[in-house]
């Protein structure tokens, strides 16, 4: 057997070693960095990208703009058709989960002001590390799959909210399988994302554009402002029959000019982090005396991104109040003495 013997491999021109070798142990260091620059986990700007954690349940036909069904993706629907979104286990290779928009009532005839959006929106303190607004602006990587009933041009947005930029790229559904789709957006040196817990950037999938918003000249090679050139005229309506169906999946969002495999994360990761902006906890409470009322204080499982709306339901014996309601915790209490309620809560502190 050949063998090939060295201290260290290093690159031409390069100052250190990109593997240096113990020769005593035959063991290796190697200075390794991502494709992009940073770090090698924690790549995918993007919660709930694999689609695994529904938490409120599948949506049957509705209208209604609301996150349905899918943690962190908002259905965002402003034309005439309804909808089904269901968790699906219609997927690609290497994915347990996916989203799926069933066209459940048509809108064949759009209006000037029709859109349907699936919209994912981030927070700008996590987005910090693009540098936008800056000279030292990065690159945008987004990647995801998409299998549709419904083929041709769809238009996927990324919208700088803070700054009321955008910038729109196509890509084409040429048949009905599971694809993946890589985009490369440019770096905006215009227009900071402010660094709080406000979302500051959205990535918009339209289904449906009115002239409203593609009229104008798509704005595709630069970021820029103005609502005609937002989507492009030649995009599909998804929402054109009951017959079609969209789903998605393995959606991720780097910094950088460069695509990498999707990243991964485990079903315990992505719940703790949707539950920042939506979480349930079905289960008894007993109602502890104190004073002339019962009380039980609610610890939320993370803590959350806002002071959330706290919903209570099956409520069974005396009806409690809710009250001191914080980002962490808040208290029950009867209005009298004694007493149990068998409930549970849903606290929402929605982007």
């Amino acid at each position: 057997m050949s063998k090939i013997k060295v201290n260290s491999l290093e690159g031409v021109g390069a100052s250190t070693p990109a593997i240096a070798i113990d020769n005593a142990s035959g063991t290796c260091t190697a200075n390794i960095t991502s494709i992009n620059g940073g770090q090698l986990s924690n790549r995918n700007k993007v919660i709930n990208g694999s689609m695994m954690i529904h938490q409120r349940g599948d949506a049957s036909a509705t209208g209604s703009a609301a996150y349905l069904s899918c943690d962190r993706f908002k259905t965002n629907n402003g034309c005439g058709a309804q909808v089904a979104v269901t968790k699906s286990t219609n997927t690609p290779d290497g994915f347990s989960a996916s989203t799926k928009w069933d066209c459940t009532t048509a809108d064949s005839s759009v209006g000037a002001s029709d859109f349907f959006l699936i919209q994912h929106r981030m927070e700008g303190q996590n987005l910090q590390d693009f540098a936008k607004g800056t000279s030292s602006a990065k690159q945008f990587a987004l990647s995801f799959y998409i299998k549709a009933t419904k083929t041709g041009v769809y238009t996927v947005e990324l919208e700088d909210v803070d700054n009321s930029r955008h910038c729109s790229k196509t890509i084409t559904v040429s048949d009905t399988n599971w694809n993946r789709y890589e985009i490369i957006y440019p770096a905006d040196t215009t227009g900071a994302f402010a660094n709080d817990n406000n979302f500051s950037l959205t990535i918009n999938f339209w289904l449906v554009a009115g002239s409203n918003y593609n009229s104008g000249t798509l704005q595709s090679s630069a970021w820029g402002t103005g609502t005609t050139t937002r989507a492009s005229s030649s995009n599909v309506n998804a929402m054109d029959s009951t017959s079609n169906d969209f789903y998605l999946t393995g959606v991720q969002l780097e910094v950088g000019g460069v695509v990498t495999d999707f990243e991964h994360r485990s079903f315990a990761q992505e719940l703790a982090l949707c539950q920042r902006y939506y979480a349930q906890n079905p289960k008894t409470l007993y109602l502890m005396q104190y004073g002339s009322n019962a009380i039980n204080n609610v610890f939320f499982p993370v803590t959350m991104r806002a002071t959330p709306t706290v919903t209570e339901y099956t409520v069974s014996g005396n009806l409690t109040s809710i009250a001191n309601i914080g980002t962490d915790s808040f208290y029950m209490y009867t209005a009298s003495s004694g007493g149990s309620a068998g409930t549970g809560y849903k606290a929402q502190a929605e982007l």
